[in-house]
Parts: structure tokens; sequence; C-alpha cells
């Protein structure tokens, strides 16, 4: 019995000093890269961020959309020309995990409760 006692004391010990890292600041600025499936290929967007304007390329179109920071690791994306209603809607980001030059993140359109998830990489700095 004692020495179960000590096994879920070490466990718990353990568990509690596990914490995904979080160094959203880092992801503020910069050029990054987003690769998702679509219809079955694989499809890559860049993109690059400065601290209130992110500037999408994919598929060589250009969309520009306004960044309001909510905190280090929660956004606010609004299309700056959006061309039709559902453009219109903001879009809610979260950076849920960081590791090296990438990020996970979850996102939804403001105001509805579907999320998606994805994983950004960082490429290079802003020049």
């Amino acid at each position: 019995m004692k020495n179960f006692i000590c096994l879920v004391l070490l466990s718990v010990t353990l568990s509690s000093c596990y914490q995904s890292e979080r160094n959203c600041h880092k992801f503020k600025t910069g050029v990054f890269e987003f690769k998702t499936l679509v219809n079955g290929e694989l499809e890559t967007t860049q993109f690059i961020r400065n601290d209130s304007i992110e500037i999408e390329l994919y598929k060589n179109k250009r969309d520009t959309a306004y960044i309001r920071w909510v905190n280090d690791c929660q956004y606010i994306l609004t299309s700056k020309n959006p061309k039709n209603r559902s453009e219109k809607k903001p879009i809610q980001m979260r950076i849920l995990t960081t590791k090296e030059n990438t990020y996970k993140f979850s996102y939804n359109i403001v105001g509805e409760t579907k999320t998606q998830e994805g994983q950004v990489t960082k490429i290079s700095e802003l020049k």
C-alpha cells in the first residue's frame, strides 16, 4: 500500500510539472507557411504578419486582413476587402502550443462554435 501511494504521488507530481510550451510572442510577426489537404491534395499558403496586418498568398492571389490581438496567444482576423458576405465575418485564431518554429492553432468564425485546427511553420523573420 505504501508503494502504491508513493507511485500515485510521483505520477501526480510528474504530470503536474508537464506543461505544453506557449511562447506565442515570437509568432506575432514574420513569414509563415500553412499546409493543408484540400480535396485530397496538399495545398500551401504563405503569409506575412506584422503586428496589425496579415497578407496571405494562396494560388498566386493576395488577401489582406487586419489583426486585433486579444492577448499574446489569441487574435481576430478581419478581411480588409471582403468580396462577399462570408468574407465579412471575422475569424478568431488561438495559438494552442508552440515548439521551436511551429505552432498549433485552432480557429473559428466569431460567433460560431465549430472550430478547426492546424499547424503553422515560421519560415523567417520580417526583413
